[in-house]
Order: structure tokens, then sequence, then C-alpha cells
């Protein structure tokens, strides 16, 4: 493809890089400091009367705390924000000459991931500002549900009337559901159409009540043949399934205008054979969309990530057509967005450290990670090294320009086949990677390791808007399933700290580093949630006394570490409380979420079985819940054994800290010597206010269970028990 050459994007870094430095350079030293202060602690233990056991302990958090914040300087060092110009595009290319585009949507689960927003996402991404003749969108359906394929045949009759509304009246969102819960428009046009997706939606929510597809929804021979199949399948074992359900080639909508391809397919699974998860499903779909379309660019969406401007495209194309840069780059990254999180972001559902601070510190390095959804692929990134004159062998797509004949769909249902990939080099050197549960982080950062780059781009309008988890159980699911694959990641010969410093950079080894190793936090922050308190009410002190020089160093490095967060959160447009939810939140994953997938990770590296890949809930269960997570109310609701060490947590600070001011009050110990465990003590019970709400004041559906507060007061009052003996 020739064009002229023409800026099509701009660079600019961070103004305060040489301010981070600066401080990095100096916080290196105070982290020096505090380790030598500890250490010779532990050196010179029977000298102060405290145990061993404490000042080492407390050591190995605090080494395991400068780990973090060391491989978090990578993410500092460059961060830089890119700007492109899409409307130079077109002066550049024809609309003819644009590369064909494949989306990828993938599903599991119709009760956790509704069919209506699946089916809204894939409406979005074909209504795309993109030729319609270069457009094709796949949906994987991993749950094998009748319901999901009945939900997108629905879609592709109501495609033909919605794609040139939204084309004719220049509409910006582009997912009906959002489209119409935003609009109050009430001209003609805008209420008829708003009454063809009520009727679609209600078809679709009547089967979602049944469970099935009922005879008076088929309207075809065609269509019940179809379903009848459905009786003999399940979830863990059925045969591959392709369904065409609009062909560019033959289908128009109402204005006569070519639809873009809509493709739903169901790869074979069987009990017996691992299916590999959602790397397995976006494989599959490199493979058939490789002998149907073949395009070259390649953008995966998660089912929930509705697309909030239809130019994305060709901000994307302003990278991947850029001939300084298409040869080796692999990627480009949007960040996720959540409008429907309320105004505090109670469960710091925006990660925005993942999603913006540190994309944009690795967009300075190497590029961004990739997150699994809002990313345009170039296919060739998957099949070999930059430098890979042709695709792999193995690997060669040869879609031609016929439409989608017999031949084509029976080479397609064979390359779903379960037993396909036997003995090929699929999810290792070809397509997304196998070797962790976390197939975005992993696969994005072993491109990386290739010599493949990527690029962070971050619109000033979101492109795309999705569901986050609405309940803390399964936000902190969640985190644990990342977790667990992240220390696949991070304890494999793949190790970011060797092989991806070796093979990318240094600074961008630390970079994958700290989310590799995430989990180690549980160690440090389980230490500094109980040992401090239980120490504070035996009157045994851990710190330094406020007149003792060494206590600035522990307020230094509190202090400067809040204030740079605070600092980044606010200028990446972030607001005061939300910055606050996510720090409370990152104590609460600390004795949660990370510590339960440090424990399950460990258990499996022994051999013993733990629990599968689980499709994370966003569906809202009732009207209630939905109030309480808009008044920023936690929801507890069930007995999660997540929540246990929790309560545990919160109630040994509250009667430590009781205590521990009673005891100062009474003159028992010295406030000097005991200010910094009840400053800890007393930090962590201001962070813990929702969950004691949940726990002793609030009588709704969301509340704590009991149980889980009972079993928190027995574990502290043995805790305090234990410790009185022990101490």
């Amino acid at each position: 493809m020739k064009m002229k050459m023409k800026c099509l994007h701009t660079l600019k870094e961070d103004p305060l890089i040489p301010f981070n430095r600066f401080h990095a350079f100096v916080y290196f030293f105070a982290v020096l400091a505090v380790v030598y202060h500890r250490f010779s602690l532990v050196m010179n233990d029977t000298s102060s009367g405290v145990p061993f056991s404490m000042f080492a302990s407390l050591l190995v958090a605090e080494l395991l705390f400068a780990l973090q914040w060391f491989t978090g300087q990578g993410s500092k060092w460059r961060p830089v924000t890119r700007r492109e110009f899409p409307e130079r595009l077109w002066e550049m290319v024809e609309e003819k000459q644009l590369p064909k585009l494949d989306v990828f949507v993938c599903t599991a689960d119709p009760y956790k991931e509704p069919p209506v927003n699946v089916v809204c996402t894939a409406l979005s991404a074909m209504a795309f500002d993109y030729p319609t003749d270069r457009l094709s969108v796949y949906v994987s359906d991993d749950g094998c549900s009748e319901l999901t394929l009945f939900a997108f045949m629905e879609a592709a009759k109501f495609a033909l009337h919605w794609l040139p509304f939204c084309k004719d009246n220049n509409i910006l969102v582009r997912s009906p559901e959002a489209y119409f819960n935003s609009s109050n428009h009430h001209d003609h046009s805008h209420q008829k159409i708003k009454i063809m997706y009520q009727d679609m939606k209600e078809r679709i929510d009547s089967c979602m009540k049944r469970g099935f597809v009922s005879e008076d929804m088929i309207i075809s021979q065609k269509e019940s043949e179809l379903f009848m199949k459905w009786k003999r399948f399940t979830r863990r074992d059925h045969p591959s399934i392709i369904e065409i359900l609009l062909e560019s080639d033959k289908d128009k909508d109402v204005s006569s205008v070519p639809l873009p391809n809509l493709i739903y397919l169901s790869r074979e699974k069987s009990s017996k054979i691992a299916h590999n998860f959602k790397a397995g499903a976006l494989n599959s779909l490199l493979r058939v969309s490789g002998m149907i379309t073949n395009a070259p660019v390649i953008l995966t969406l998660d089912c929930d990530m509705y697309s909030n401007d239809p130019s994305t495209p060709l901000r994307a194309m302003c990278y991947l057509l850029d001939p300084s840069m298409a040869s080796d780059l692999a990627y480009v990254q949007f960040p996720q967005r959540f409008p429907g999180i309320n105004d505090k972001d109670i469960y710091a559902a925006e990660i925005r450290h993942l999603f913006q601070i540190n994309s944009q510190g690795l967009a300075g390095l190497c590029g961004p990670s990739c997150v699994g959804t809002n990313c345009f692929f170039n296919r060739r990134c998957f099949f070999g090294s930059p430098s890979s004159s042709s695709l792999h062998n193995d690997a060669i797509c040869d879609a031609k320009n016929e439409g989608i004949s017999y031949s084509i769909l029976q080479k397609a249902l064979d390359a779903l086949s379960c037993r396909y990939e036997h003995g090929t080099k699929w999810g290792s050197s070809i397509g997304f990677q196998y070797e962790s549960i976390v197939e975005d982080y992993n696969t994005g950062y072993r491109l990386q390791c290739r010599g493949w780059r990527s690029v962070f781009c971050e619109p000033e309008r979101p492109a795309f808007f999705g569901d986050a988890p609405m309940s803390l159980n399964d936000a902190l699911g969640q985190t644990k399933r990342w977790c667990v694959g992240l220390y696949e990641v991070g304890f494999s010969r793949y190790c970011p700290l060797t092989f991806g410093a070796k093979n990318v950079s240094f600074l961008a080894g630390l970079c994958y580093a700290y989310y590799s190793f995430w989990g180690l936090w549980s160690i440090s922050i389980t230490i500094y949630a109980l040992l401090p308190q239980l120490a504070l009410i035996n009157h045994i002190p851990l710190f330094p006394k406020i007149s003792d020089p060494c206590f600035y160093l522990y307020a230094y490095l509190f202090i400067t570490t809040y204030a740079q967060e605070l600092i980044e959160f606010m200028r990446g447009g972030s607001t005061f409380w939300k910055w606050w939810n996510e720090q409370r939140i990152w104590m609460i994953r600390g004795v949660t979420s990370f510590l339960f997938g440090s424990i399950e990770f460990t258990l499996k590296c022994i051999g013993i079985s733990t629990p599968g890949f689980t499709v994370t809930n966003k569906v809202m269960e009732d009207d209630e819940q939905s109030e309480r997570y808009n008044k920023g109310l936690y929801e507890f609701g069930v007995a999660s054994p997540l929540f246990f060490p929790l309560a545990v947590v919160t109630i040994v600070n509250l009667s430590c800290f009781t205590l521990g001011v009673a005891e100062v009050l009474r003159k028992k110990v010295s406030f000097d010597e005991m200010f910094v465990q009840l400053f800890i003590s007393g930090f962590v019970v201001l962070n813990s206010w929702p969950i004691y709400e949940a726990m002793f004041f609030r009588k709704d559906q969301g509340r704590m269970p009991t149980i889980v507060t009972v079993f928190g007061v027995c574990m502290t009052s043995l805790f305090v028990l234990l410790s009185f003996f022990l101490f």
C-alpha cells in the first residue's frame, strides 16, 4: 500500500519525569536505610527484649514492600501520552485501501453474561465508521448456548435497521442498550427503532426466563432443525458449530448497503480434553477467521465492552498503517472504562494503575501490556517474529474473496475440533499463549519478548465502555484469578525479571514483574495487618519512637508513597475519593484475593487440585443491590471464604486499637514509643469502616453474614489470647 507521508500521531513525554526520577533516587536510599535499621534490630534482638520472630517477620514484609516498590519504578521512568489524527487518514488512503478488520467477541455463560449485552457489544462493532464490506464480527460462544445463538439470530434481523439508523443520524454511542438509556429523542424514526429494539429484547429475555428457545419463537423449519440439535448438547460435550448469520456479499440493510459479516461459532468440547479457557477460544477464532475472511487486523472485545466511539478503528489504523511503525507493531491497546461504577468507585473497578497509569509508563518503553479487550492486533504477530517473511507454514490462512463456500465451512469446522491443536505449536509459539489463565498479559508479554512492540491509545473520548463487578465477592474473585495466572508467568522460565529483562529491556522486565508477583503483597500486608497490633496490646514496641531520627524514615516513605499515588490519580482525571477507595481495596485484596491466590497457586505447584477458570458475574442481582451500590455501600451478602480473613483482620485491628488507646490513656505504655503501632492499627480501622458497618449496623441483604462476623470475633479472641502466651 503506497501512502504519502503525513503525521498521523504525536507523542508527548510526561513533564514530571525528572521529578519522578529524583524522587526514586531519594526513596531508594530511604528504603535501604529502613531495611538496614530493621536488619540491625534482627541481629540484636536479644538486647531489645523483642522476640527474634517479630523483627524477622517485619524484615520479610519490608523486603517484599521494597521489591514491589522497585519493580513499580519501571512504569514511572518514562510515561508518555499519544494523540492521533484519524481525519488525516483519508488524505493518505482510499476507503477501499483500508485493511479488513475481524472483530472477536467471546462469551461463555448466558446467565453471567446476558445475551442482550453481548448482542449490543457486537452491534456497536458492526456499526463502526468503517467500510462494511471490510468488517466481520465473530462471536465465540464457549457455553454453546441456544439462548446466545437465538439472541444473535434476532440481532442479525435488527442490524438491518440499526446500522443505517446510526449512520444516518451520526450517533456516537452505537450500543442500542446504552443509546436508548441515555437518549431523550422523541422523533418518529427514533421511536420506531426503539420499539424494534424493545421487541427484540423482550423475545430474548422471554427465552432466558424459560431457559430454552420455545417453538413460538421459531419462524422457519431451518431454525427448528437447528435448535433441535441443542437438546443433545451440553456445555462440556458438543460438536463444532458455525452459523453464518449475515454475509456481506449477500445481505444488505434497509438502505441497500452491504452488512458486515456476522458469524456465530462454538468450538468442539469434550470433558476429557483440556480446552484452555479463553485463550483456546481466541485461537479457534484466529483459525476460523483466517479461513473465512483473513483480515490483517483483529479487534478483541469482551462481551460487555461496547464501542463508545465509532471512529475507534481509524484511530488504531493511524498506528497500524504508519510505515515507520507497521513492521514491528503487534497491537494497539485502548484502555477499559466503566460508566456504571458509582461516583467513589468503592471496589476500585477502574483499576487505574493497570489500565492507565502503568500503561502510560510502559508506553514509553516497549508499549503497554495487553489487557485482553479493546485491543487491535496485527494478525501476523501471532505467527512469528517481526523479521518473519511470512506466516508459519502450519498456520497459513488462505481466505479468498469468493464468499463463504461449503468447503470453507467444513475446513473451519475441522479447525474448531478439540483435537485440532494436538501436536502443533498453537498456544506456545503460535496464537494466544496457554501457560497461564491470564492469556492477555502472557500473550502481550511474550509478543514483546519476540521483538514486537505495542502502542497505548487513550483518546479524550473513551473508545469503549464496559461493565465492572458490582459486588465485593465478584471483584475480589476476579483479582484472585488474575493473581494465580500472573504467578504462573512469574514463576516460569519466562520470568520477567530474567527472561523479560533480557529479551525486552530491564525496565520493561520490572514493569511486567510488578504484576507477575502481585500476590506477594499478601505476605507484607498480612504481617502488617496483624503483628504490630498484637504486639501493641502486649506492650512490645516494633518501630522507632517519635523522638528517634529513624521514625522520620518511616514517615517519609509512607507520606511520599501516598502523595505520589494521589498526584498520579488526580492528574489522570480521577478524584480524591476514588484514590482513597483504591488504596483501601489494595489493603483488602492483600488479606483476601492476593492471599487466596497465593495459596491456590502454591497448591497447584504441589499437585493439589484447585478450582478452574470462573466467569466473573457482572449482572446486578436486583434493584435493592443497585440502590445499595449507588449509595456506596459494600455488597457482602454471602459467606464467601474471602470474607473470613477480612473479618478477622478488621476485628483484630479494632480490638487492638481500642485496647492500645486505653493503655496509653492509663499511661501503661508510652505514646511516644507506641505511636507507629497505634497509627497503623488506627489507619486500618479507618479504612475498615464499611466492613464494620456491614457487620454491626446494617440490616439489609448486603450486610456481612452473621457466621462471618462470629468467626471473626472468635478468631480475634484466639489470636489475642495466644499473643499473651507467645509474646
